[in-house]
């Protein structure tokens, strides 16, 4: 759900974009090879943009995908941007893709989850990481930030909970400001009203006395009486074409110390 400006037809909408950007109208108008008049015209709704203009311009401030269909549709053109399921023919050859990286990246954990977190695909990394969660969390369809904060879920189990939740708290706050997105606020509004469990978020006696040097702050998780700990990297589609891909977020977990990775071998048949 789109919820950029607050007036009607593209005008607001390019406008509201603009502001969130912090782009003048000069510099937006030097970017898109136009004039500061016309960008004003535009926001006005004194002059109706082209189809092409309203791209040019939603591609200067990084208007997301699914956004660029709302600025057209406000403008009178049809939507340049299809909306695929995953499970629609058309996308084999991408859901075989993840699943050939997702399943190259054991042992280690791997996900794939859509604009608002909920889980798509995963690897069994994810599904050793998950072992012994209530079944009410793990009924589909799975959400990685309500698995990963909730006092029933994975909290308890993270030892640094206190930097791992500000950590995806932060993220979802930078995410909502970019895509303004009504579901995405409604699940931030509710994990973070999650209470901080008593157990979690302290090392104690698993502590290691000799930390291991962390190149990014890790997730650091405890299973079967050992803590891992992972540094995780986001990947998404390079200039996607469809709104369903252009939403979609690959985290992959790298180990973050020799004992983590040794562990986790260990583990594989």
């Amino acid at each position: 759900m789109t919820t950029v400006g607050s007036g009607t037809g593209v005008g607001p909408l390019l406008r509201g974009w603009r502001e969130r950007r912090r782009v003048s109208q000069l510099e937006l108008a030097l970017r898109a090879d136009s004039s500061a008049r016309h960008i004003s015209f535009i926001e006005t709704g004194r002059s109706r943009p082209s189809e092409d203009m309203i791209l040019r311009l939603a591609e200067h401030l990084e208007v997301p995908v699914r956004e660029r269909n709302a600025l057209l549709l406000a403008a009178g053109y049809a939507p340049r941007y299809a909306e695929t399921p995953l499970d629609d023919p058309a996308m084999g050859a991408l859901r075989e893709g993840m699943e050939r990286l997702l399943q190259g990246y054991e042992p280690y954990p791997a996900t794939v989850v859509d604009g608002v977190y909920t889980v798509v695909a995963a690897n069994r990394g994810i599904a050793m990481l998950l072992e012994g969660l209530p079944e009410h969390l793990l009924t589909p369809p799975l959400n990685a930030m309500r698995i990963t904060l909730h006092p029933e879920g994975l909290a308890p189990r993270i030892r640094n909970l206190r930097e791992w939740r500000g950590h995806l708290l932060a993220q979802m706050e930078r995410q909502i400001a970019l895509v303004r997105s009504e579901p995405l606020r409604e699940l931030y509004d509710e994990v973070a009203a999650y209470p901080f469990p008593e157990t979690g978020g302290d090392l104690g006696d698993m502590a290691d006395p000799a930390p291991y040097p962390y190149f990014a702050l890790p997730l650091q998780i405890e299973h079967g009486g050992r803590v891992l700990s992972f540094v995780s990297s986001v990947s998404t589609f390079n200039t996607p074409m469809d709104v369903t891909v252009a939403e979609l977020a690959i985290e992959t977990f790298l180990p973050a110390d020799p004992a983590t990775v040794k562990y986790l071998r260990s583990l594989t048949p």
